[in-house]
């Protein structure tokens, strides 16, 4: 099993919405920032979106600010990414993924990954 698990992902619409989510079974949530990556096919990981581990400070790729939101529960370990007005430059593989340390935008400054969830915006 992942140490993280996505879900969530799916086929949307130009304009559409969609919610993901990230769950961190058996592991002390609240210890981590959390982060969402995404790579689009031929294309390297990118970041999107973080979290700190209390929830109070967020922070976002210049490409969906505005348009994304994350957030978490820690009282049920999980963290969120409300994707709003998605057109199909969004469309990518979605990973989350946990840090012992402060959030980043470089991918391997994170410890754990979920196993990715499909994203896909039609024209």
């Amino acid at each position: 099993q992942a140490p993280l698990v996505e879900s969530g992902g799916g086929l949307v619409q130009t304009g559409g919405s969609l919610r993901l989510s990230c769950a961190a079974p058996g592991r002390t949530f609240s210890t981590y920032d959390m982060g969402w990556f995404r790579q689009a096919p031929g294309k390297e990981r990118e970041f999107v979106a973080a979290i700190s581990r209390s929830g109070g400070s967020t922070f976002y790729s210049d490409s969906v600010k505005g348009r994304f939101t994350i957030s978490r529960d820690n009282a049920k370990s999980t963290v969120f990414l409300q994707m709003n007005s998605l057109s199909v430059e969004d469309t990518a593989v979605y990973f989350c993924a946990a840090t012992t340390r402060v959030w980043s935008r470089v991918d391997g400054d994170y410890n754990y990954w979920g196993q990715g969830t499909q994203v896909t915006v039609s024209s």
